[in-house]
């Protein structure tokens, strides 16, 4: 069987800053668009999605659900993720967590249990003022199969290692259950290769995910799992089994914690910097935010990642994006979504397009400047600004003398590139792409 790509950690429209947009129907169709085969429900503690995700998702023989009605896209998994604020060895800790569920029944013990203790109605991430630990153990004793997986480890504000409210050891967060947790999430700002610096998390499995508050963000991070899936096939990916095959990332760069500085202050300080001027912004003179490559830096006792512990990564840049590139234009520009939809009808789905689609395929189909765009990101060869602080890093693949030499052959499928006089600032969404034949889009298998 081939690999197959699952994002597990996802939020639902009950959860706060996310699109209203995100409902079931939504996620199983933006699933199919990007090529996914399993999607985490997310949420799954709060009380009116999960009775939504009860009447909507039958369970299969696999052990995970499909869309009761509904042919083709993602099957799900129940996951959500839990806010833990407390108090330990006399700091204010905030750390992430992500809950993924044997079934339904589990998810829904797993909520009870949480709303004995705390507000669950509110936000479909409770914040709960309960030490991680203790949250570990609700699950567990929700279930035994419950896969707890601390998330995005490396952000400064809420996870394991942060440097704002983190910690140095895994244990001196989860203590004596601290044999119960398997996988950690990596985050969109720090990759495999950074992780695998810090010896003690060789015993770790490294999963990606995308945290997607909307669908369109979907697959943006990925872990890819040996087929065919199954929930038994997915824990034992999660326990570093043969089943985990890799992840696909963001180019680390661009997320919006990977350097440290001051959002209203920029641009973001490498370590190196950081250190120069003593952890003061020059800008401001306020403590600078630290960031996820300085975090990572400050625990290694590596200098490089030893080769027989790493798996295979794909490090992409999101489709809309790329085509913001092409067309010179922002991501949700009325050019990039008429380009995406016909890609999509095109090929099938988006990882797809990224990941595994021939160039010269992409070439003849869509033109040479999108092919340049794929060949060069597949190859690493980027030019990057790192985020910091909250702020999105900008990852550039084509230079301007690549877009005046090819600029004769950057339609794409018939899309008419934009007007010049400006780039636009539109963002996409999941309502620019619901038309009958992209709800019908089909997904081929995506192997990386």
């Amino acid at each position: 069987m081939p690999p197959e790509l699952a994002d597990l950690h996802i939020h639902s429209r009950f959860s706060r800053a996310t699109s209203k947009s995100v409902n079931l129907e939504n996620l199983h169709r933006w699933g199919a668009f990007k090529g996914l085969r399993l999607v985490g429900t997310g949420d799954m503690t709060h009380p009116v999605w999960l009775e939504e995700l009860s009447a909507k998702l039958r369970m299969l023989e696999s052990g995970l659900y499909a869309m009761d009605g509904l042919k083709g896209g993602p099957l799900f998994v129940p996951t959500g993720e839990v806010s833990c604020i407390f108090k330990k060895d006399g700091r204010g800790r905030r750390v992430h967590l992500v809950v993924i569920a044997p079934d339904l029944e589990a998810a829904g013990r797993f909520s009870r249990a949480l709303g004995r203790v705390g507000k669950i109605e509110s936000d479909g991430r409770p914040v709960l003022g309960l030490p991680a630990r203790d949250v570990l153990e609700m699950a567990l004793l929700a279930d035994p199969r419950m896969q707890v997986i601390p998330a995005h480890i490396w952000t400064p504000w809420y996870s394991l290692f942060g440097s704002k409210s983190g910690f140095d050891r895994l244990e001196d967060c989860f203590g004596d259950l601290s044999s119960h947790i398997t996988a950690l999430e990596t985050g969109l700002s720090s990759d495999p290769a950074m992780n695998r610096l810090v010896s003690a998390l060789d015993g770790y499995a490294l999963v990606s995910s995308s945290d997607a508050h909307g669908c369109e963000k979907l697959g943006r991070e990925a872990t890819v799992i040996e087929g065919p899936l199954s929930f038994e096939a997915l824990s034992r990916a999660l326990h570093g089994g043969p089943e985990l095959i890799g992840t696909v990332e963001f180019f680390p760069e661009e997320g919006k914690y990977h350097l440290d500085g001051h959002s209203g202050c920029g641009p973001g300080l490498a370590p190196a910097q950081t250190r120069e001027v003593g952890g003061i912004c020059p800008v401001c003179g306020k403590p600078l935010t630290v960031g996820v490559l300085s975090r990572v830096y400050e625990l290694a006792d590596r200098d490089a990642p030893p080769a027989e512990i790493m798996r295979p990564d794909w490090h992409v840049i999101p489709l809309a994006e790329l085509l913001g590139q092409v067309f010179d234009t922002g991501p949700g520009s009325k050019a990039v979504l008429t380009a995406y939809q016909r890609l999509i009808e095109e090929f099938g789905a988006e990882l797809s397009i990224l990941l595994e689609t021939p160039v010269e395929l992409i070439r003849e189909k869509a033109g040479a400047l999108l092919a340049r765009a794929v060949q060069k990101m597949r190859a690493g060869e980027v030019e990057v600004a790192g985020g910091y602080d909250g702020v999105y890093g900008q990852v550039k693949v084509l230079s301007d003398s690549e877009r005046s030499s090819l600029a004769g052959d950057s339609l794409l499928l018939g899309a008419a590139p934009p007007k010049r006089g400006g780039r636009s600032k539109a963002k996409a969404g999941p309502k620019a792409l619901n038309s009958p034949a992209e709800a019908s889009a089909s997904t081929p298998a995506t192997k990386p």
